[in-house]
């Protein structure tokens, strides 16, 4: 077990450099399952995450280097096995594998993914779409089973613009007979990301980032190459910190693009920002002014930056509103600043967050990536001294944390208890 020692209220200043986007790489991966070729993934980060898919592709038959932030896959004796619980369940985006291995050999087995506790998560949306194009789903004991003889294309509607479910049948599509056609995707960058993948392979893909994708079947893919886009939840991470501790700190490698919706936000509230082509300067923010904000698919306000955002609201004038709407338990961490003197009211999935309040350094948990991310802003900016524990979640997600963090005047320590 791992946890995180923080002794709050350092100065930052230098710069911190974006890695490789977790929420992508983590699908572009088992993408590669659809090919028996050479692929190659750049700007990959180094996060557990990615260590045990590249466990689980080994497993698999791939064989796999990397090396400098490029991935080597070599499909050449990749064959479908079922994906054991103990791989399914370390992470979410397993469930890629269900589209990957179904698309290519019409045949996949996989326990139930795991990853973090932030509510129900459930994967009808996945079941249904792979129904429709002709797989016949069962399930035993948590472990599914999906099998076809032949793939077909047609249309497929989302109740909800689900990311995951967008590219699992985007995997299902390419090698189906005919078109396909995803109605209310999903429109995150990821999507486009893993689009562009596909496209290089040899896929015919029309609207990603939209929400109707056009899928038109071919008959095989071969390797490609694909950069990963740049995190746009660790660059928001680092401008939230950056904005409450930062002078002159500069956050490169950005999509600005990706980031708006933080972004003003955060302008909203009193934050200055500069520009510079892909790199953003920012410095400690006085007089911080209170901002409701209002978590949605993209391109609204992230969930994922919904967490370490209420951090950030604990610092500004005012009575904030902040509302989750995607996932029931993103609110676990409030306790957690409460205990080091936030003014929380929440319940369901609301908060209302009164500020600005001196926190003050205690010993917290992490229950989920994200919540791991609010306590490090949290901590950070505490009087005394944070520890942070159950800290593996927040390894999964952020690439070289410490480090970064320290180089520009943290002081942080991750050590083993």
């Amino acid at each position: 077990m791992k946890k995180l020692i923080i002794k709050g209220n350092k100065e930052l200043s230098g710069e911190i450099h974006i890695g490789g986007a977790k929420n992508s790489v983590v699908a572009l991966i088992p993408t590669t399952c659809l090919t028996k070729g050479i692929s190659v993934i750049k700007n990959v980060p180094d996060i557990s995450d990615v260590s045990m898919l590249i466990t689980m592709m080994e497993y698999l038959g791939s064989k796999i280097t990397y090396k400098d932030e490029v991935l080597t896959i070599d499909n050449s004796n990749l064959k479908v096995k079922p994906i054991p619980t103990e791989y399914s369940s370390a992470l979410r985006a397993s469930y890629y594998f269900m589209g990957s291995l179904g698309g290519h050999f019409k045949n996949a087995e996989i326990s139930y993914p795991g990853g973090c506790t932030i509510g129900a998560r459930p994967i009808d949306i996945h079941l249904n779409s792979f129904k429709k194009q002709g797989f016949k789903v069962t399930e035993k004991d948590g472990t599914y089973t999906m099998t076809a003889k032949k793939i077909s294309g047609g249309e497929i509607f989302f109740d909800f613009p689900s990311v995951g479910a967008t590219i699992n049948v985007m995997l299902t599509s390419v090698l189906a007979e005919g078109t396909t056609r995803i109605i209310n995707a999903a429109r995150e960058p990821e999507i486009i990301n893993v689009a562009d993948f596909l496209i290089n392979m040899g896929a015919k893909i029309e609207g990603a980032g939209t929400a109707e994708i056009v899928i038109h079947g071919v008959k095989e893919l071969h390797g490609a190459e694909i950069e990963v886009i740049p995190d746009r939840i660790e660059a928001g991470t680092y401008l939230i910190i950056g904005s409450l501790l930062g002078k002159n700190l500069t956050i490169s490698g950005v999509n600005r693009e990706h980031i708006i919706s933080l972004t003003s936000k955060l302008q909203d509230a009193g934050v200055k920002l500069k520009y510079n082509k892909d790199k953003i300067i920012v410095n400690k923010s006085k007089n911080l002014k209170a901002v409701n904000v209002k978590t949605s698919v993209y391109p609204g306000f992230p969930t994922d930056l919904g967490q370490p955002m209420s951090a950030f609201l604990t610092q500004c004038k005012g009575e904030s509103l902040f509302e989750e709407t995607i996932y029931e338990n993103r609110l676990r961490h409030i306790p957690y600043l409460t205990t080091m003197g936030a003014k929380i009211q929440s319940w369901e999935k609301k908060a209302v967050i009164i500020g600005p309040a001196q926190l003050k350094g205690r010993k917290v948990k992490a229950t989920d990536l994200r919540a791991g991310a609010s306590l490090l802003v949290a901590g950070m900016i505490a009087t005394g001294t944070t520890e942070v524990y159950n800290i593996e979640h927040l390894l999964r997600g952020y690439e070289n944390l410490v480090n970064k963090l320290n180089a520009c005047g943290a002081d942080i320590k991750l050590i083993d208890y």
